[in-house]
Order: structure tokens, then C-alpha cells, then sequence
């Protein structure tokens, strides 16, 4: 669409209103009048303090000075990228449209679209970049979605709601291959044993408002069958079999337009998936809880609703437990890396770990098979027993010891 034509210099009429009864107390309000039309309009938001409320009415008027009415200025980001998206990617080739497109579709607009144009800081795109790493989105998604946002806010800058682009992040790449990194070992990531789990997520519900035993729950209920936080989301009561003790993996729930959204698995594989006697009674908890209706949730949050990593972060206070705990490396992901990490030590095998995890390729299993630490003990000292001579040494011995001479012998 073409940019609206704004009348310059439109005057701003504003007002503070402070309410007692609210948490943010102090309402800001500007009002101003169409000069074509006559027409009054209004804009509002709540502030916790005066100062901030009047910074901005304050910048409001230094906007509106410049032909922007506060109705633009206030828009939220993914409604002003769709009133701009023509002018924000002129010059752009057809090829590089489409995926500048689906990313600020499927990427940008789930994850910062509802805040306000003027609000977006460099630390909001920060998280969102480092969030779309954290969900294995590829390079290239990550590239596409940063520079179609890019382009947005730099429309913004020429509009003059704001002064400079904080969409400009850089290091995101270096941030990107150190994932890469880590999931070349990813059970590196994975939490050492029940205990620990057990420890994570008694602390995640202790900090949580309500002390909510449910985000304990999805916790324990995702490290134990190796999936995903969306897939965990998606659980219906239809998808677990309490005969068999398994569960048909078959949807999960991620950001899409306007919300949390179900559908397909990453890369549109069903599975089956044991649950384990550890995590039995936690199911049949939780059935007897939502009842008979096949298509309701497993796991909801505390108001019923669906959940999502980011979700369940806030929820818990996740990055503030898991440094009290000492993971602070421990991502809600890495529960799933912790899952398959402990069937890959219990002997699981190849090829069912791979059908249980979803993997398309084998060598994303294979990873998970690093011997564990007796093994290279045990590797070490074979090392060090050939080349100290050939003394005998524990595992495998790589040269014979020697023994009474052979000698071959006819046999008629």
C-alpha cells in the first residue's frame, strides 16, 4: 500500500489523567483533529510514572510536527509493516521478496508484531533473533527475517516516528554458530540424571506465580519422551493410549499469525513415543483432570492456555532458575537433548532412536551415541599402555602380548 498523505504540522491537544487504582497510574492521552475531514481522533497508553507519560506526549508532538499522525506513530509493528510494505521494499528483486516475505510473516510479526512501532529497542530484536536461533530456524530464515524487519524500521526512520533503526543488531551470526556448535554435541546439553530433573522443575514451580505444578509437569513430561515444548503443547487426550503407555505424536504448537497456532510435526513425521513408569502417574494425573473429551489438551497453563517456550520462560522465571541451579547453559530445547541423550546411554538403538526423536537424517541421531566418559578412560589408558611398551592394559589391547613361540602344524 501506499503511504497515507499526512497534513504537516497538525496540533496535538494532551492531557495526564492519574488513577489511584491502577498499577500504571498515570494516563496519557493526545487528541487531534483531521483538517480535511474534521474528524477527532484520540491515542492513549499508561505509564507507571509522569515523567514517562509526558516523554510520550512529548514525542508525539516532535511526530506529528513532521506529518506523522499519532495514529501511525502508535501503530503496532505488524500492522504498520502492512501499511508500508510497498514503499519499506521498493527496489527489491521478485526472488528476494518472497522470502523477505515469509519471514516477516511467519517470523517477525508471531514474535514482536503486537508492540508498538516506537517502542521496538534494539534489546526486543536482540531476543527475537537469538529466539528464532534457539528454535533451530536455518541461517538463511534468520537472515531473511532480520532484513525484512530491517527494511520495515527503516521506513519508520524515514517517517519520523523514530530516530534511529534499532533493527541494526550485529553478532547474531557468531551467536548462530556457536548453536551450530553445540548441537554437533549435544549431549553436552543434556541434564544429568532424574535427580536433576526432578531438582529443575520443583525450582521452576516454586518461582512461578500460583507456584503452578503444571510447568513442572511439562518439564518432566518433555524430558522423558525427548520432544519438543510445542509438541508437548499439542498433546490431546486421544494421542496417549494408557493400555500400551504410548503416545502418537502427531501435531504440535508454535507461533503463527495472531498467536499460537497447531499444527504438523517439524518435517511433518508422525511417531510413536514410550512414556516411560516414571512419568505414568503424571499422566493418568492429568487425564483424570481434563476428563473424557478426546480433543482436550494434556497440558494447558495456569488460565487454560496453550504453551510455548517463550511461554513457559516467563511462566518460570526460566533463565533466573536455571542460573541458581548452575545449568545456565540449559535451554527449554535441551530438555528434548537430555531425553535422547539417556536412551542413547540405556542402549537404545540406533535405529529406534532415530523413529522415537523424528530425525530425517541418521548422523542427527548418531550424535547423540558419543561413548561415555569410562569408555575414553579406558581409550587413554590403552594409549598409554602401547606406548609404554606393550604392558597389559584394561579394554581392548591394540598389539598382542607375547607369549611361547607358534609353530604351524600339517594336518593330514
Amino acid at each position: 500500500m501506499a503511504a497515507p498523505i499526512v497534513p504537516v504540522g497538525i496540533k496535538l491537544g494532551a492531557d495526564i489523567e492519574y488513577r489511584a487504582d491502577r498499577a500504571s497510574s498515570y494516563r496519557a492521552r493526545v487528541r487531534w483533529s483531521d483538517p480535511v475531514t474534521k474528524k477527532r481522533s484520540s491515542a492513549s497508553e499508561a505509564f507507571e510514572k509522569e515523567k514517562e507519560a509526558q516523554e510520550w506526549i512529548d514525542r508525539l508532538r516532535r511526530i506529528a510536527a513532521r506529518g506523522v499522525t499519532p495514529a501511525v506513530a502508535t501503530m503496532p509493528l505488524a500492522e504498520y509493516g502492512e501499511e508500508e510494505w510497498d514503499l519499506a521494499m521498493r527496489g527489491l528483486e521478485h526472488k528476494t521478496m518472497d522470502p523477505y516475505s515469509a519471514g516477516w510473516r511467519l517470523r517477525v510479526v508471531p514474535t514482536i508484531g503486537h508492540i508498538a512501532v516506537q517502542n521496538v529497542t534494539t534489546g526486543i530484536v536482540d531476543r527475537a533473533v537469538y529466539g528464532w536461533i534457539a528454535d533451530e530456524c536455518g541461517q538463511s530464515t534468520v537472515k531473511n527475517s532480520l532484513a525484512a524487519l530491517v527494511r520495515v524500521m527503516e521506513q519508520a526512520v524515514r517517517d519520523g516516528i523514530i530516530d534511529t533503526n534499532p533493527a541494526r543488531v550485529v553478532g547474531w551470526q557468531q551467536a548462530y554458530r556457536q548453536a551450530e556448535d553445540e548441537l554437533d554435541d549435544p549431549r553436552s546439553l543434556a541434564l544429568k540424571d532424574w535427580e536433576s530433573l526432578e531438582r529443575l522443575s520443583t525450582a521452576l514451580v516454586d518461582r512461578s506465580a500460583g507456584q503452578y505444578a503444571g510447568w513442572g509437569e511439562v518439564v518432566q513430561f518433555a524430558a522423558c519422551t525427548a520432544a519438543r515444548i510445542g509438541e508437548v503443547s499439542g498433546v490431546r487426550v486421544k494421542d496417549i493410549d494408557p493400555r500400551t503407555w504410548m503416545w502418537n505424536l502427531c501435531r504440535q504448537t508454535t507461533t503463527g499469525p495472531g498467536g499460537l497456532v497447531d499444527k504438523g510435526t517439524k518435517g511433518k513425521r508422525r511417531r510413536r513415543v514410550p512414556l516411560i513408569a516414571e512419568i505414568r502417574e503424571l499422566v493418568e494425573r492429568r487425564l483424570a483432570v481434563v476428563g473424557h473429551d478426546p480433543m482436550a489438551r494434556l497440558f494447558t497453563g495456569p488460565r487454560g492456555g496453550r504453551i510455548s517456550t517463550a511461554v513457559l520462560r516467563d511462566a518460570t522465571h526460566w533463565d533466573e532458575v536455571v542460573v541458581r541451579l548452575g545449568y545456565e547453559h540449559l535451554r527449554r530445547h535441551d530438555l528434548r537433548h537430555t531425553g535422547l541423550t539417556w536412551m542413547a546411554d540405556a542402549g537404545v538403538p540406533l535405529h529406534v532412536l532415530r523413529k522415537i526423536a523424528g530425525h530425517g537424517a541418521l548422523t542427527t541421531t548418531q550424535r547423540y551415541l558419543h561413548p561415555d566418559q569410562g569408555a575414553i578412560e579406558l581409550a587413554g589408558s590403552a594409549l598409554s599402555a602401547h606406548l609404554s611398551g606393550g604392558q597389559k592394559a584394561p579394554g581392548p589391547q591394540m598389539v598382542p602380548s607375547e607369549g611361547a613361540p607358534r609353530h604351524l602344524r600339517v594336518v593330514r
